[in-house]
């Protein structure tokens, strides 16, 4: 343990020595707000305009800059504000509080000034993705409902569950490899409605950023992406209050000070109505049966001075299916973040933060066989992150992070006359600890790199009995562990590395290499989440998912980065992965484990994106050219496989034009390869009953997708009182009326049995939608 922390002294004493070169300067630092409603700003930028310095905000606004002593010109800018530009003598260290008026006079420049010098093209980190609000607010989707999920389902490297679906699958991963964060909590299950649904509602997300690579050293636990959502803080201005009422959800939020200028709330709730159209059945079953989702987002915050702020935010969730009295289907997430910011000098700022989450589902049947099954997710996480700003060329980041999970696996309970047997799953709980440390070093003005490391230790821990399995499994040794004992223990180095050559302001070369482990594993045999899908830990037979990705990409921005356009290929090497054998028996079973197989995987490609970012069109196109499979001894004689999520050809087209004043269209246009699927290659008859031969995994393929929607909003502009605004967006979802897949089933043919013929079923044609947004 302490030789894989060496790395880790060894660049903060670096680090620490370096700040003798830092004499005859002075240190600014302070928060970046939004002067309407004091919601801070990330990503903010500031720049001395003498020496061509900058730094941007963080996560929670706060930026740090070095400057040289004498009279300066600090300018600070934000894509969609005035820029403000301070003309200050800097003859000691200061901090400076910046409150920015939205407008739209400068937004051309402001533009200009923020891409090129933090863009796409300046930018160190490969695979980054910062995905702007009103985008998304935009963008047509199934329903009408915004879905930050289905939106990053149109960029390149991103291929979708299937239909409707908010699952995604990020440069051939698998979906259970994504980490989703909200205000840092994470979301077990990011879907409602088994997946037509996201659990984000727009209303509440001031931030998302989505990292397909180069993943920074402070985010751990998942092998393929991260999805980093920041809810909003809050109005600490004034009372608003704003919502919308669709076809099948309304939504409505509030959010307003606490104490002017110092703290604020924020609540956003989400429901869905569908069960109410139920009662108005005259079939006894249907008017007593239950189809509805809700969720909601509350946020707390409270700033004490300059250096002290305190949050607390939390997110609830829930889904509810039910028909008549025979069987009722709930599941649903929540989590719980407080979160303490402390600014200890102009040069480190500091957030401590304190998690919860929970997942868990309830099955009820309540016909003759009276039984039901329970499952739950647990997690409790500690962080402290730290941010050192020693001088303009480093931006320190490192810190510790511990939490315990604990499973709760399905369990089967008999009812009162039940001839269902009670089968409980004992618990499974993990301890999992890491210390981390990067540092985003400017080398020059055109060689950037952001390096760092990793360590992370994870431990199985009882009490539980514990099996052992051979090849084949079949268990051969029992164990009985105490409470808290060690069962087993895996350390993993992962080291983090990025790279960027600017060749000018809009032309660059990126590189990066990670390493990232994972050790909570989801169990499921369908192209898309279930909330049903099992979970298991890594354990004495489960070894931690191990993913090695290189990365090299072009970048480029054209006129003054009205364009901008890019080429990335990446190799990603999957280790420890796991599937399960054919017939597997994955509900109420002790010895989950022994049905479980273990392979490794590969998947590679190469992705194109052009974006215009300015002008009355605007919009982007991907394309992505991808292989991704798996490979274990006992599938297909151990010979290479397609991965489920295997398309070798995925397309968007996404676009947004301003038609008038008031009315905006946008539509989008998606074309992907079929997914890999297992059909039969044959067929026999047994005691007069015909089955099916399956030869090789998926083999074959599904037909291709293909699906175009479009949008209309109308924002008449005008407010009512100097207060209230509303404006109304339309929608077609699968305009063209395209019947696809959704799955292939297949069936004897009725004139003759010894023909046996495919048929596709489709989940959606074309769909409309209307909603109504207000806002006071």
């Amino acid at each position: 343990m302490l030789r894989s922390l060496r790395p880790i002294f060894f660049v903060l004493f670096f680090l620490f020595f370096s700040q003798i070169f830092a004499q005859g300067k002075f240190q600014y630092s302070g928060y970046i707000k939004n002067a309407t409603n004091g919601e801070t700003l990330i990503g903010a930028v500031i720049r001395d305009l003498n020496s061509s310095q900058i730094a941007r905000t963080n996560n929670y606004g706060f930026y740090s800059i070095q400057l040289p002593a004498g009279n300066q010109s600090i300018a600070v800018s934000y894509v969609g504000f005035d820029e403000q530009v301070f003309n200050v003598v800097i003859d000691r260290d200061s901090v400076l509080n910046v409150d920015m008026t939205p407008g739209g006079r400068k937004l051309e420049e402001v533009v200009v000034s923020g891409r090129r010098k933090i863009g796409n093209v300046s930018g160190v980190q490969t695979g980054l993705v910062k995905l702007e609000i009103k985008d998304i607010k935009n963008i047509p989707v199934v329903f009408g409902e915004q879905d930050v999920l289905k939106t990053i389902q149109l960029l390149p490297g991103v291929t979708s569950g299937g239909e409707g679906s908010s699952s995604f699958y990020v440069r051939g991963g698998g979906g259970d490899q994504n980490l989703i964060l909200l205000d840092e909590a994470a979301v077990y299950n990011a879907s409602h409605l088994f997946g037509f649904f996201s659990t984000f509602n727009s209303d509440a997300i001031k931030d998302v950023n989505f990292y397909k690579g180069g993943m920074p050293a402070h985010f751990g636990g998942k092998v393929s992406s991260v999805m980093d959502i920041s809810m909003i803080d809050g109005n600490n201005k004034e009372l608003g209050v704003e919502g919308g009422v669709g076809l099948i959800a309304s939504r409505l939020k509030v959010e307003g000070p606490i104490v002017k200028d110092k703290g604020s709330f924020m609540i956003s709730g989400r429901r869905t109505y569908a069960d109410l159209f139920l009662k108005l059945s005259k079939d006894e079953d249907v008017n007593k049966s239950k189809l509805f989702f809700y969720d909601l987002n509350a946020k707390v915050n409270y700033r004490f001075d300059n250096k002290n702020s305190l949050f607390l935010s939390g997110y609830f969730g829930k889904d509810a299916m039910a028909y008549s009295d025979l069987f009722d289907f709930n599941w649903g997430n929540a989590t719980g973040t407080i979160r303490w910011n402390h600014v200890w000098t102009n040069k480190l700022f500091s957030n401590t933060t304190f998690i919860y989450s929970d997942f868990n589902y309830n099955v009820n049947i309540e016909d003759n066989s009276n039984f039901k099954i329970t499952s739950k997710i647990e997690n409790l996480n500690f962080k402290q992150d730290f941010q050192y700003y020693p001088n303009n060329d480093h931006q320190i980041r490192f810190g510790v992070q511990a939490s315990v999970q604990t499973i709760r696996p399905a369990s089967l309970f008999g009812g009162e006359g039940s001839a269902v047997n009670t089968i409980e799953i004992e618990p499974r709980k993990g301890l999992e600890t890491a210390v981390y440390v990067s540092d985003e070093w400017s080398i020059s003005d055109k060689f950037k790199a952001l390096y760092g490391i990793r360590v992370n230790n994870y431990s199985m821990l009882g009490p539980g009995t514990i099996y052992s399995f051979d090849a084949d499994g079949n268990a051969t040794e029992k164990t009985i562990y105490e409470k808290n004992q060690i069962i087993q223990n895996y350390l993993t180095v992962e080291p983090r590395l990025s790279l960027n050559y600017m060749f000018n302001d809009n032309q660059s070369i990126k590189a990066s290499l990670n390493r990232n482990s994972q050790n909570l594993h989801q169990l499921t045999n369908t192209t898309s989440s279930l909330p049903t899908d099992q979970f298991v830990l890594s354990s004495n037979n489960i070894k931690p998912q191990l993913a090695n990705q290189v990365s090299l990409g072009y970048f480029q921005n054209f006129e003054n980065a009205k364009y901008e356009a890019s080429v990335e290929a990446y190799y990603k090497d999957l280790q420890n992965q796991i599937d399960f054998k054919n017939g597997a028996d994955l509900q109420a079973n002790e010895m989950l484990d022994g049905e479980l197989l273990f392979g490794k995987g590969r998947a590679y490609g190469v992705e194109w994106f052009l974006k215009k970012n300015k002008g009355k069109l605007t919009g982007w196109l991907s394309y992505t050219l991808s292989k991704s499979e798996r490979q274990f001894d006992q599938i297909n004689n151990g010979a290479w496989f397609n991965a489920r999520q295997d398309k070798t050809h995925n397309v968007a087209l996404v676009a947004m034009y301003k038609l008038t004043d008031k009315w905006t269209l946008g539509s989008t246009f998606v074309y992907y390869t079929g997914d890999a699927v297992t059909f039969p290659s044959g067929k026999y008859q047994v005691d007069g009953k015909t089955l099916f031969y399956y030869t090789d995994r998926n083999s074959y393929r599904m037909p291709n997708y293909h699906r175009l929607d479009v949008s209309a909003t109308y924002d008449p502009g005008a407010k009512l009182n100097k207060r209230y605004s509303s404006s109304w967006s339309f929608g077609l979802y699968n305009a063209y009326n395209r019947k696809n897949a959704y799955l292939i089933d297949f069936r004897e043919n009725e004139d003759n049995a010894n023909i046996t013929e495919a048929y596709r079923i489709a989940l959606f044609g074309i769909i409309p939608s209307v909603t109504w947004n207000f806002k006071f």
